[in-house]
């Protein structure tokens, strides 16, 4: 099994080398990519050291059978034909993809199989604030399907990358010392403070990190499910939070919630109000499964539930993702 990471450098890249050594993935040649930046540089791996290769137009990707890609939209865009060409699987954590007819957009504990039919040689990781969220829907979806979501995402500078989480850790210090503070990452200073807005505006109001979490969930889930998103950046280093509430076709107990999510795939419970036991980003940050908690009737809904969410956004909200819908079609070759 020979395998590629393009970005290696990047927060996501350096993750993927954790999660495939932790995961036992079968590799038997590993080779880095990544930009003129990072190019040059070298990352151990299982002992040995490897550098990173300029990422460039020619033949590096023959024999490579699977590249995990995640060094931004332009990249995946401008290389994707010469990642592809002679047969690797391109699993693409940038948006750039995600939205094609002719990728499949997967999440391994919800729709693997889509992950089968992939007419590029690409398989579209989701957003990560998407990725934590359909894993919890899809127990819900179970039992009764779920005609619309209302989420408030509380994302952690992670979301933003390696140099954001560096930043507010800055901010953090300049804001304590009395400095000023650097603000270049994010659209104003994040500590002690939030932000309502990740991604851009749209013209309908939404930031596009909303509209992904509408359109996403919709491909993955093969629904009409409909999703209304706030996406709020905090300062939280690492690990996204959402609270969610959901609408189903018919009413839903919180008891039958809580047994499907016991016993979902990617899933822990942690939902022990009364000793204070909830998922947090400080105790959910470097951990593989989303966390759920806070399960309750919406008191404004006789067909509504509502719960709270934590996953690692560097881990299954992208690099172990990925990994795991390797793993998938590893597993159908046998």
């Amino acid at each position: 099994m020979r395998v590629a990471i393009v970005g290696a450098s990047g927060a996501v890249g350096q993750e993927f080398l954790r999660v495939l050594d932790e995961r036992n993935f079968p590799v038997d040649d590993l080779v880095l990519f990544g930009s003129k930046r990072s190019a040059g540089s070298t990352y151990k791996f299982r002992g040995k050291d490897y550098e990173v290769k300029l990422l460039q137009h020619n033949d590096d990707f023959k024999g490579i059978d699977i590249a995990f890609v995640s060094a931004g939209g332009s990249t995946s865009l401008e290389f994707a034909g010469t990642i592809t060409k002679h047969g690797a699987v391109m699993i693409d954590n940038s948006s750039a993809f995600r939205m094609y007819d002719d990728v499949p957009l997967v999440v391994p504990e919800v729709n693997p199989e889509d992950a089968l039919v992939r007419p590029r040689g690409i398989i579209a990781n989701p957003n990560c604030t998407t990725i934590q969220m359909v894993v919890a829907l899809k127990a819900i979806e179970g039992l009764s399907h779920i005609r619309r979501v209302h989420v408030a995402t509380y994302q952690a500078a992670s979301g933003a990358g390696a140099a954001a989480m560096a930043e507010l850790n800055q901010q953090t210090r300049q804001a304590l010392d009395g400095q000023e503070v650097t603000v270049e990452k994010f659209p104003h200073q994040l500590a002690f403070n939030l932000i309502p807005q990740v991604d851009v505006f749209t013209d309908n109001g939404y930031t596009k990190e909303e509209m992904k979490m509408y359109n996403e969930t919709r491909k993955i889930m093969h629904s009409d499910i409909k999703v209304s998103a706030t996406c709020v950046r905090v300062p939280a280093l690492r690990a996204h939070s959402e609270a969610i509430w959901v609408e189903t076709e018919r009413p839903v107990s919180v008891d039958e919630a809580r047994a499907a999510f016991a016993g979902a795939e990617g899933l822990v419970l942690e939902d022990n109000p009364s000793e204070k036991k909830y998922p947090m980003p400080l105790y959910v940050a470097g951990k593989d499964p989303v966390y759920v908690g806070r399960i309750r009737r919406d008191l404004t809904n006789d067909n509504g539930l509502s719960f709270w969410l934590v996953g690692d956004q560097i881990k299954k909200g992208a690099a172990l993702n990925a990994v795991q819908i390797a793993e998938y079609l590893i597993s159908r070759q046998h």
